[in-house]
């Protein structure tokens, strides 16, 4: 039990009179930032770069919620050639369509997504170096030494720093390619080969028309890069683009005709794990075109004149852009700014589409497609369509009431089965130690994901409840499957690591029982939910079955636990964590992002908390706040004190209505002040007591009935007195256990069984105060069973039922 010393008292966190100056400071630093008393940090570090890749905050929010993103490159700025007022007319165009411009370069030093006009401006009249991913290393590595050097990212650098942030689309004017004669000259621009190796999708008008075009798409070929060009109205076949002019004279690889389709291909990519870029070429404007013939006159003179004064590498390019502008009597410079502005509104609603295909929101589309990733054996067939609703009787989307996102295990249960007489003539009831033990060995299907899906399944109807995990390519893992199978889970979200990663071995537990059964040592390997992510496949898994309730515990490393509660938020579920272990209950509230070194993110706030229901133990709910305490989520500045202030908690007597509601043993270890803390970030928490009980602790909003219930009464801990629109009080009630068993078989999988039978019932439509008997009834079956969840939950469906009625 954790010390009560260890706990700030009832009176120092609830009381007004302590916590008022806290926020006083809190709002008078928040103050003195705006007006830039403060040396504020306008950019957090991307979790996992060690603080060296800045991120605004709006890019990191957008990214993060998954609103649409465009990557723009900063030296078609930096040189200076199409005016100052690019910048901002780049910007306004990406945020016509309602998305966010992520402008990319190394300012002072620092590889930056997200620059703002003002540190554009700045980087133009300080000097900015002409940066590809060569330079990248380079600059930064300068700025860390104290050399605070700018720089333009190329398209090369650009999507570099894209693909590190996590955006897809990138909008620019026009890629480098293979030069004229570059068959002898080796002068090919690093963009090809990023594209080769990065996966980031780069809307351009083709390539320079002064490159070597046929060249350059072979280049392209080789290295495995989608080149598609916009058909922009055409029929049939078209031509790659040659910047200034429409056609080139060069059939383009493909075509494609919408942003939803070049959406589509940019999302099959990624759901198929190929890593290399797309070209989606974009034709220049008609209006601002400059006919093929005419170009071809000008390039060529330009390109004669370059070789003959023996301009090559980095001083051949402009050279030649500033003879063509020459030649051309200036208008290739108009029609670089259409071309740019173009390239950057395409790439705004190429975005846009691809949102809502990650969002599965484009059923509304007229065109209907299937993306379905390949069945393997370390992906199971995923099936998303989009398009319009399906006709009535036909569904393609098969979704889930409920989606359990956490472990499952292959469970060793070993009992001693010695039976040897001790020299009192007793028999000895404990292995011994360094030697072989009889036992009586049983293996069973476990894991806290699997246990509280299998729960929620035997009270639920048929396909109700889908499990998301992972085993590896062992006999562990075929052992699972076929296990999962026979129940009737459904695990068409079970991933199955294959032969591309030889390590990795399916989570097992092995526990050491005594001769009566009680644990005398365990060992679990559950590295698998650590050392893997795969982000992209855990939001296709919440998008397909669209659940009304989504689990996730806490065996997933702290990545991937916000992944799935991200998911989870953009696609409407309700959202309850497990928190698994003591040790593993804090990955809820990590290190916030800071110079310190922190990687986590800050959950949000009620009332659009990222978790909308936890279940932890006591010993689990005081690491859990402790981790929140540690790391500053209690912070004013946060808006958890207004929050917390809207509860209506009295000056004093707080330690009197926690006694009533509770006891003095629970008072006294903490258990009501920590759930009331944690309110904010999860508005119903429900603590395990075992023996004891469970306590139920809830925020109601002003309308719940229960305020003005008297049979209700007793359990309003307090009433909100500050008109607050979405606080009405608090609901403290402590449930007594169902029932007191003497004959316990197992304790394994009893608060997997609570979580999961509650769970189903609140899919049902149930209010928690009604379930938590019922699941309590459940977890004593499990008690007094042998396997982690009880056959006999499934005579607890009728009871459920009408629980979830009332």
């Amino acid at each position: 039990m954790t010390s009560r010393r260890s706990l700030p008292s009832v009176s120092r966190l609830l009381n007004r009179t302590t916590i008022l100056p806290r926020l006083i400071f809190h709002r008078q630093w928040a103050t003195s930032c705006l007006a830039g008393q403060t040396d504020r940090r306008h950019y957090s570090a991307l979790p996992g770069l060690s603080g060296l890749l800045r991120v605004s905050p709006e890019v990191a929010d957008a990214v993060a919620t998954n609103r649409p993103v465009v990557a723009l490159e900063s030296t078609i700025y930096t040189h200076g050639a199409l005016g100052d007022d690019l910048v901002q007319k780049e910007i306004a165009t990406v945020r016509k369509h309602g998305t966010v411009p992520a402008i990319c370069g190394i300012l002072a030093g620092v590889p930056t997504v997200g620059l703002s006009p003002e540190e554009v401006n700045r980087m133009v009249h300080e000097g900015a170096k002409k940066v590809s991913r060569r330079d990248l290393a380079y600059l930064v590595g300068m700025g860390l030494t104290g050399q605070k050097v700018h720089g333009g990212t190329t398209i090369s650098g650009t999507m570099v720093l894209a693909r590190l942030a996590g955006i897809r689309v990138f909008g620019t004017g026009g890629l480098g390619g293979v030069h004229r004669g570059g068959q002898d000259s080796m002068d090919i621009s690093a963009d090809l080969t990023e594209l080769g190796r990065t996966r980031v999708a780069v809307i351009s008008s083709g390539c320079k028309g002064f490159l070597d075009i046929p060249r350059t798409l072979e280049f392209l070929e080789t290295q495995g890069v989608l080149v598609s060009t916009f058909a922009d109205g055409r029929s049939g076949y078209v031509d790659f683009p040659a910047f200034w002019a429409r056609d080139s004279g060069t059939k383009s690889p493909s075509v494609v005709q919408t942003e939803a389709e070049a959406a589509a291909m940019i999302y099959a990519q990624e759901q198929l794990g190929i890593e290399t870029g797309m070209l989606f070429a974009n034709p220049i404007p008609e209006e601002f075109s400059i006919p093929r013939k005419e170009m071809e006159v000008a390039i060529t003179t330009a390109v004669r004149e370059a070789d003959e004064q023996g301009l090559t590498g980095a001083r051949n390019t402009p050279h030649i852009l500033q003879r063509i502008r020459e030649l051309t009597d200036g208008r290739s410079v108009p029609a670089n700014k259409a071309l740019v502005q173009s390239n950057v509104e395409r790439a705004a609603k190429v975005a846009v589409e691809l949102s809502k295909l990650l969002d599965g929101s484009a059923a509304q589309h007229k065109t209907s497609y299937t993306i379905q990733t390949p069945s393997t054996p370390s992906m199971p067939s995923l099936k998303v369509e989009i398009g319009p609703e399906p006709a009535a009787g036909e569904q393609h989307i098969h979704t889930a009431d409920i989606l359990v996102a956490g472990s499952v295990a292959l469970d060793l249960s070993c009992d001693y089965a010695g039976g040897v007489t001790t020299a009192g003539g007793g028999k000895q009831l404990s292995p011994s130690l360094h030697t072989s033990n009889p036992a009586s060995i049983n293996q069973s299907v476990g894991g806290v994901g699997h246990n509280v899906a299998l729960a929620a399944h035997r009270v639920s109807d048929e396909g109700q409840v889908r499990l998301c995990s992972m085993v590896g390519h062992d006999i562990a893992g075929s052992t699972i499957l076929s296990e999962l199978e026979a129940s009737g889970l459904d695990t068409s979200c079970i991933r199955r690591l294959g032969h591309e990663y030889p390590s990795t071995r399916t989570a097992q537990y092995v526990a050491v029982n005594d001769g009566d059964k009680n644990l005398v040592l365990a060992m679990a390997d559950m590295a698998i939910f650590s050392t893997h992510s795969f982000p992209t496949y855990w939001n296709s898994a919440v998008n397909a079955a669209k659940p009304k309730w989504l689990v996730v515990d806490g065996n997933w490393a702290e990545p991937d636990i916000q992944t799935f509660l991200q998911a989870g938020r953009r696609h409407g579920a309700r959202t309850a964590f497990e928190p698994v272990s003591a040790a593993k209950s804090e990955r809820l509230f990590p290190p916030l992002s800071k110079s310190s070194g922190g990687s986590g993110r800050l959950q949000r706030l009620f009332p659009h908390a990222s978790v909308d229901l936890a279940t932890p133990n006591q010993y689990e709910l005081a690491v859990m706040y402790n981790a929140a305490s540690r790391n500053e989520y209690f912070e004013g500045s946060h808006g958890w004190f207004e929050v917390v202030d809207a509860f209506g908690m009295p000056r004093g007597g707080t330690r009197d209505r926690f006694v009533r509601l509770t006891s003095a043993a629970m008072t006294d270890a903490g258990i009501p002040l920590q759930t009331v803390s944690l309110l904010p970030y999860i508005p119903t928490i429900i603590v395990k007591m075992g023996a004891n009980g469970a306590l139920l602790t809830q925020i109601l909003g002003p309308d719940d009935p229960r305020l003005k219930d008297p049979d209700h009464a007793p359990y309003v801990l307090t009433r909100s007195v500050n008109d607050h629109p979405h606080v009405g009080g608090i609901y403290m009630r402590l449930f007594p256990a169902a029932e007191r068993v003497k004959d316990v078989v197992s304790v394994n999988g009893v608060g997997d069984t609570f979580l999961g039978v509650l769970v189903a019932g609140l899919a049902m439509g149930g209010r928690v105060e009604n379930l938590v008997n019922v699941a309590q009834k459940a977890a004593v079956l499990t008690l007094r069973s042998r396997e982690s969840v009880s056959i006999e939950l499934v005579g607890l469906r009728a009871e459920l039922r009408a629980a979830a009625a009332l």
